[in-house]
């Protein structure tokens, strides 16, 4: 099929810039090629889940339906965390509930020196982290491994600093946007109105982390006060919080 007639179809069953994402990444498509795609696009299927591909922190990332597609507002996690780490640091890091792998591979990318270890009890994210990995040649600094961080025995390493993007949407909240219906529920929703992920990281955390170190979570609308909560009364010190694009808080980093 012709490129222009191609991208007609697809703009029309789901827009302009979805259309041109999708031609510009494959300029060869069949007619039925066109035809699946521009059904999926009618359905709402992201454009990420399309074309398994999604741009983070200046880094492009394998996605499918086993992880969450990376989002620009988890960008401020990263950017918290570089912010905090000086010409000499050379941290060790821990990515709690990995999924792409997104996080901790953008922190060493960007970090000289870091070293990091991504978790996810899924076995269908852990191998799209580790693909991810190895095309963005990381494969001597990150570690991804399947592991379930709901137990305290997980690891035994400690480290200077610890991510997450935990699931946080309530169960029975229907605010998410339609594009999160395709990704797995597993990295979205929580139980205990969605803060089950914080209080068994607060509970946890407290055993890999090394003096001095620092614990940064990303966290949904109007939840910072709850989440301090928690990690108070798990003996964490609140450092700080930090506003997306949108002005609202993010993410909020704790201590020791």
């Amino acid at each position: 099929m012709e490129i222009n007639q191609a991208f007609t179809i697809l703009a029309n069953a789901g827009g302009v810039r979805a259309a041109r994402i999708i031609t510009e990444n494959n300029k060869k498509l069949s007619r039925f090629s066109v035809w699946r795609i521009a059904r999926k696009l009618r359905r709402g299927v992201p454009v990420a889940k399309i074309i398994n591909q999604k741009w983070f922190y200046g880094l492009s990332f394998y996605t499918n339906k086993h992880t969450l597609d990376p989002r620009p507002d988890t960008e401020t996690l990263v950017s918290a965390v570089i912010a905090d780490c000086g010409p000499d640091c050379t941290p060790r890091i821990l990515d709690l509930g990995t999924g792409t792998g997104c996080i901790v591979a953008s922190l060493v990318k960007n970090i000289h020196g870091a070293t990091g270890v991504g978790v996810d009890k899924s076995w269908g994210a852990v191998r799209v982290a580790r693909r991810n990995v190895s095309r963005l040649g990381l494969e001597k600094s990150v570690r991804i491994l399947c592991r379930s961080f709901n137990r305290r025995n997980m690891t035994r390493d400690t480290f200077d600093v610890i991510v997450s993007n935990p699931p946080y949407i309530a169960r029975g909240d229907h605010r998410v946007d339609a594009g999160a219906m395709h990704d797995p529920s597993s990295a979205l929703y929580a139980d205990n109105d969605g803060y089950a992920a914080y209080e068994i990281i607060a509970r946890n955390a407290v055993a890999w982390i090394k003096p001095g170190g620092k614990i940064y979570l990303e966290i949904g609308v109007d939840m910072d006060a709850r989440v301090t909560e928690i990690f108070v009364q798990n003996g964490w010190t609140p450092v700080r919080g930090e506003y997306d694009l949108s002005g609202i808080m993010r993410v909020l980093v704790f201590c020791i």
